[in-house]
């Protein structure tokens, strides 16, 4: 198994964020976790990236605890997190964010060969590599989030609402990419409240309700049940 969730509780002063949150991640594999807003999605994502701290609980990647280790350190194993709001550098050029996602890495060769990748693959960065990134269109800063978190050549790709507030052709666009990144050999941890796009890209699924796991497994035995519409709706 390449990601195990064991048991996480996190807290945010008082308040419970999660409580007893398990779930997987194996090799090769894109897992969805879909709720409302407020259910716990981003927590988990920041608890597995080392970004907020755990009550009680592990997690495990590759065999490896990585809880309370530095997000530097996780990073460094290949986890990487496209974050919700995607966190651009807006006054840079998109090709110096591109660069920037492959801060850690030394392998000149293979940085080059992966930055020549993400051009081929999102042409449109391509056409705009010398433009700020704050200047791109919703889509295309979404685009430039996942292609620099890819630059950082993950094993595991964090993806928080990378549909959040794009048009629904663009949305389409964002769930061919996640399995064409997938089809590459990178795992995916996909959280959304769009839960078709989970439903077309995940193999595997949890819906969160209230910082906790109401229902989980495949993705088509999920697709219509009442825990999956009251995890999204939040009723």
């Amino acid at each position: 198994m390449l990601l195990e969730v064991k048991q996480i509780t996190v807290h945010y002063g008082k308040s419970k964020a999660l409580d007893g949150v398990s779930l997987q991640v194996p090799e090769n594999t894109v897992v969805g976790i879909v709720g409302a807003n407020g259910s716990g999605k981003s927590t988990i994502l920041k608890a597995i990236s080392g970004l907020v701290s755990l009550s009680s609980g592990e997690i495990w990647f590759d065999g490896r605890r990585i809880d309370g280790l530095r997000t530097l350190d996780i990073v460094k194993l290949g986890i990487v997190h496209v974050p919700e709001g995607r966190w651009l550098f807006p006054h840079l050029s998109v090709l110096v964010n591109l660069q920037l996602g492959a801060t850690l890495r030394r392998d000149k060769e293979g940085i080059q060969r992966d930055l020549e990748m993400v051009f081929a693959r999102f042409p449109r960065l391509w056409e705009r590599r010398k433009q700020k990134a704050g200047t791109l269109s919703g889509g295309e800063q979404e685009m430039l989030a996942i292609a620099r978190g890819l630059m950082a050549n993950p094993r595991l790709l964090l993806m928080d609402e990378p549909s959040l507030g794009l048009a629904p052709l663009v949305v389409k666009q964002v769930g061919e990419v996640i399995k064409e990144i997938n089809e590459k050999g990178v795992s995916v941890l996909l959280v959304e409240q769009n839960v078709p796009l989970v439903m077309s890209t995940a193999r595997l699924g949890y819906a969160l309700q209230t910082g906790r796991v109401v229902v989980e497994g495949p993705m088509e035995n999920l697709r219509l049940t009442d825990a999956v519409k009251k995890a999204y709706l939040g009723g």
